[in-house]
């Protein structure tokens, strides 16, 4: 049985690409179960109405990825 959870998406920072059917991935920061928001990086349908499987990082984990980033 699928669990019940709430979203709300607090600042959309960037779409990273669109395909022909209008699915982003985008780069967002999430507040999942009304809890701090996070940064989340999935495939949303066009409104927002559906989303694909994604990655959640906190502000630690998002840093660290930025800083691994700057060092490739």
């Amino acid at each position: 049985m699928a669990q019940e959870f709430s979203y709300e998406i607090v600042e959309e920072i960037v779409v990273l690409s669109e395909n022909p059917k209008g699915w982003r991935k985008e780069l967002n920061l999430v507040s999942w179960n009304e809890r701090a928001p996070k940064f989340d990086l999935r495939d949303w349908a066009p409104n927002h109405e559906k989303m694909g499987k994604g990655v959640t990082l906190s502000n630690e984990e998002f840093n660290a990825l930025k800083e691994a980033i700057k060092q490739m």
